[in-house]
């Protein structure tokens, strides 16, 4: 395997990683006003996403960092014909990111709806924004033969891409119920299971669409197929674990539906990493678009390092925040945050340090 391959694979490993972590907490930040009547109720749906939201988003950071490095000509191009989309994605997440600080700020019922509807309306945002941008590396936007992007953001609005965009949200939603009903307890985990019975079966519809689409799309056969089928059979399965109540296994499920989802269009894509619809002369390919071959070594000797500590931290993260969250058994109210069994849980801030709770 060649260094361009390699970095090619670890990116979209990367983008597979954000959107397989970040898609539940995009899920939750959906529906928390839905599975919580109460504030305190939304306040356990944001809890359980509290200690890991923001570790989650580094994946993005990286995967754009990593883009500039490895294959500038991509970056370039993707960045400044995408640039408006990526500005809106930017204000997104800044949004989401204050909604969940600024909600306790105040105690008025007003000021914690406002914050709580920024939250939604941005992850909603996010994911469809991401969403449309890589399903226009695939469908292809006007580049031409200095890979120059030549459109406008009105070409980037093609009916694929805004299906992708749309199949993305519905997998971080069907992702996101199935998160909470496994983090939760409560109200909050039978809403949750409710609302992911239905969202599994709509994700279900939107992937079975997304993979026909793609694979008529990239106009590919054989091993390919295989993975946007997988995540089609991984769907399916969620639908069937969510009506039994099997929330482990069906939030594995939506895992890889959502991992078999999102590497299918890198799958498809290579060795481009970039179509151009003016010209398949005018594509970018893994080898017009790459850095030298001294950047991409020293960029794996870093990676080899660094990225084995980033995931046992995470997954050690994940370990220590295990325990489900729930209101306090004694009244049934209070601080949100309290867990399964238990009073109420240590509080928190967003990146699980000491403060208040993120819901409270």
């Amino acid at each position: 395997m060649s260094l361009q391959t390699l970095w090619f694979v670890v990116l979209a490993v990367l983008w597979v990683g954000f959107l397989l972590l970040e898609g539940f907490d995009f899920g939750v930040g959906m529906l928390h006003g839905f599975v919580g009547q109460s504030r305190d109720e939304k306040g356990v749906a944001i809890n359980a996403i509290g200690p890991v939201w923001d570790g989650n988003e580094v994946w993005l950071i990286v995967a754009g960092a990593g883009t500039f490095a490895a294959f500038p000509d991509w970056y370039a191009t993707m960045f400044s014909g995408f640039y408006l989309a990526m500005v809106l994605v930017l204000v997104a997440l800044i949004i989401r990111g204050v909604s969940f600080e600024f909600r306790r700020q105040r105690p008025g019922d007003r000021w914690v709806r406002t914050w709580d509807g920024t939250l939604t309306v941005g992850s909603f945002f996010i994911p469809l924004l991401i969403g449309v941008a890589l399903g226009n590396l695939l469908h292809g936007v006007p580049i031409d033969a200095q890979h120059e992007f030549t459109g406008t953001f009105v070409d980037l609005l093609n009916p694929y891409s805004l299906f992708v965009g749309i199949t993305i949200v519905l997998l971080c939603l069907a992702h996101g119920a199935a998160f909470l009903a496994l983090k939760t307890d409560g109200v909050v985990r039978e809403r949750s299971a409710r609302y992911g019975r239905w969202l599994t079966i709509l994700a279900a519809l939107a992937v079975a669409g997304f993979a026909a689409w793609t694979i008529q799309i990239a106009d590919q056969s054989g091993g390919r197929v295989v993975v946007p089928i997988a995540g089609l059979v991984a769907i399916v399965v969620a639908i069937w674990l969510v009506w039994i109540g099997r929330e482990g296994w069906a939030f594995i499920a939506t895992s890889i539906a959502m991992l078999a989802t999102v590497a299918t269009l890198f799958v498809e894509l290579y060795p481009r990493v970039m179509v151009s619809s003016t010209s398949a002369a005018n594509d970018l390919t893994i080898s017009n678009a790459s850095s030298s071959s001294y950047t991409l070594k020293a960029m794996t000797v870093v990676a080899l390092i660094f990225l084995p500590l980033i995931l046992l931290y995470q997954g050690w993260t994940y370990h220590v925040f295990r325990q489900r969250v729930g209101l306090p058994p004694e009244d049934g109210g209070g601080e949100a945050g309290g867990r399964s069994g238990g009073g109420a849980a240590p509080e928190t801030g967003p990146s699980g340090t000491a403060g208040a709770p993120v819901g409270s």
